[in-house]
């Protein structure tokens, strides 16, 4: 019988300190789950941790993890480009091995209930686990970002928590926990400083503006090095592959006299989202993964 294995990649608001990162990254391990990576990013000023292990295991190191976030991380005091609501800004369950997405729905809401009740954080439920159609998208979740949410959390009744207080935790914020299926977070960087370029290319590239179906973007300026950056979520890396999202910009950056410098993926990437790209670039006539000797041996 196989092992149950769940992947949780939450996401903390901190990507600067160390020291911070540290004490999370502890929190996850003395629960008994394999740290797979932990991504730093000061110009997000964000850390991505992705852990593995069994479901009871991997749904104490969240609540740990949550926990010790919100005793580190002061949301008063927090600066980056990246979107976010809370400390621990969001917490997604990932089906690996052994368990369906119906299990992660209720590792979410048991985590959620527990985050909201012992820490006094307000959770919103959201992707696979949300229980109202317009927090499925985690961008309709963060609207307003913590600045906002601060006050229309008190004030308006959509924006009322799934579990914990009417108001933001003091230091810790608020945060969206949930469940779906693996996602490419993926960046590609622009040779130019000009981020109302990155942001037009993000806006003809992201579903909701009408662009390539289950791609989430957003143009920002990198901190460390000055470029303009289109930031991205591949919700669904088979039906748009990541070399077409590649291919896109580049046409779009061209039309606008940039090139693409680099990109990068943060956390970790399905092997077949990368195949996809060399398949494609390549222009491989009959090739197939039977062919590749390191999957087959």
């Amino acid at each position: 019988m196989k092992r149950k294995l769940v992947e949780c990649i939450p996401n903390f608001s901190e990507g600067k300190d160390q020291s911070v990162l540290d004490e999370i990254l502890k929190a996850i391990k003395d629960s008994g789950c394999n740290i797979l990576d932990a991504s730093s990013d000061p110009s997000h000023n964000r850390s991505v941790v992705t852990f593995i292990g069994a479901p009871d295991d991997v749904e104490q190191a969240a609540f740990a993890a949550a926990k010790r976030a919100g005793e580190l991380i002061d949301m008063e005091k927090h600066h980056g480009e990246h979107p976010r609501i809370g400390a621990t800004d969001v917490i997604p369950f990932v089906p690996i091995q052994g368990v369906t997405m119906e299990d992660c729905v209720e590792m979410a809401k048991r985590v959620g209930r527990r985050i909201g009740e012992e820490l006094a954080i307000p959770v919103y439920l959201y992707a696979k686990a949300a229980n109202r159609p317009e927090r499925v998208r985690l961008p309709d979740v963060r609207k307003g970002e913590y600045e906002g949410l601060k006050e229309t959390i008190k004030s308006d009744p959509d924006r009322k928590p799934d579990f914990g207080p009417d108001e933001l935790h003091s230091m810790a914020g608020a945060t969206a926990v949930g469940a779906r299926p693996p996602l490419v977070a993926y960046n590609v960087n622009l040779s130019t400083p000009n981020v109302k370029i990155a942001r037009s290319i993000a806006r003809r590239i992201r579903e909701s503006s009408g662009g390539l179906p289950h791609v989430q973007a957003k143009g920002i300026t990198m901190e460390d090095t000055g470029l303009a950056q289109v930031t991205m979520n591949l919700l669904d890396y088979r039906s748009t592959p990541i070399e077409l999202v590649f291919s896109k910009i580049e046409e779009e950056a061209a039309s606008r006299g940039v090139e693409i410098v680099n990109s990068e993926i943060i956390g970790l990437i399905p092997l077949d989202a990368l195949l996809d790209v060399a398949f494609a670039r390549l222009k491989l006539e009959g090739f197939s993964r039977q062919r590749i000797l390191d999957l087959i041996t």
